[in-house]
């Protein structure tokens, strides 16, 4: 089965599906990989406070997959916003991967009261302009920080990852992205485990369709154009969350899951996020 391309704002492009390793201890994340190498996916999402490199790296090595047929996106962590540490820990991020070239490269969070994610910026700028990152992005930037990023540097970032399901949909954000040409990626697209797939919206359309509720979520996330990163570490889940491209959801589905918006945060609010 193919998955369908996003073309980003620089003509890379990346698959709509992809495979996220968030929580999953470094062993895990090979084994996990792994298997989701073999079901299919091509993409594969980390980050280096997520300390799961070397599994994906390892991974991706004895797949037997060639390296130019899989997306990796890895992240910039927040205490290491500074220009040069920047730099820095990008290269111990590409030697933990066993990477030459990455494929995308994010700032992980924009942490306001650091104020220092424009010389970050600048330091991924750089890393694209040598050739080292295919393309640059962030992950969990509002729409006041995207628009200081564009302003300064006047780079659009090719992709925002962040907290964006059913309960979070994140309309306005979304509608930014879309005026300034950056693709939105979706982090905990179910939910986390918190209750979201037990809903009963989803719990109907997966009966109407002959599917799971992770199934048609993750089904709705495609319909709006969403680039899209479950995570899993059950092979059977892995494979489930795969098999999303041979059925689609209606008007009336779409409309029916737009009702569960009711602006629920699972993780930080990238406004007052400021762990370093």
């Amino acid at each position: 089965m193919t998955v369908p391309d996003i073309t980003l704002n620089n003509g890379v492009r990346m698959p709509q599906l992809g495979f996220g390793v968030f929580q999953i201890p470094d062993d895990e994340a090979e084994q996990a990989v792994a298997t989701a190498l073999r079901v299919g996916y091509r993409s594969i999402d980390t980050a280096a406070i997520y300390r799961n490199e070397r599994g994906v790296g390892r991974a991706l090595r004895a797949s037997g997959v060639p390296r130019e047929e899989v997306f990796i996106t890895t992240k910039l962590w927040n205490s290491q916003h500074d220009y040069d540490a920047a730099l820095a820990a990008f290269d111990k991020s590409m030697a933990r991967l066993g990477l030459d070239v990455l494929d995308l490269y994010l700032i992980h969070w924009p942490v306001p009261a650091q104020n220092k994610y424009l010389e970050a910026w600048r330091a991924l700028r750089r890393l694209q302009e040598e050739g080292r990152v295919r393309a640059i992005g962030v992950s969990n930037f509002t729409v006041e920080a995207l628009t200081r990023v564009i302003e300064d540097s006047g780079v659009v970032p090719a992709v925002n990852q962040i907290e964006l399901h059913p309960r979070l949909a994140q309309a306005e954000l979304r509608a930014f992205h879309a005026e300034h040409g950056i693709a939105t990626e979706a982090w905990g697209p179910l939910g986390q485990g918190k209750g979201l797939l037990e809903d009963p919206v989803p719990a109907r359309l997966a009966a109407k369709h002959g599917r799971t509720p992770a199934q048609v979520v993750l089904r709705w996330h495609l319909q709006l154009g969403n680039i899209v990163i479950p995570k899993s570490v059950t092979p059977s889940r892995i494979a489930e969350n795969f098999q999303v491209f041979d059925f689609e959801l209606d008007e009336e589905d779409m409309a029916e899951i737009a009702t569960m918006d009711v602006g629920e945060r699972l993780g930080f609010d990238p406004a007052t996020m400021n762990i370093t």
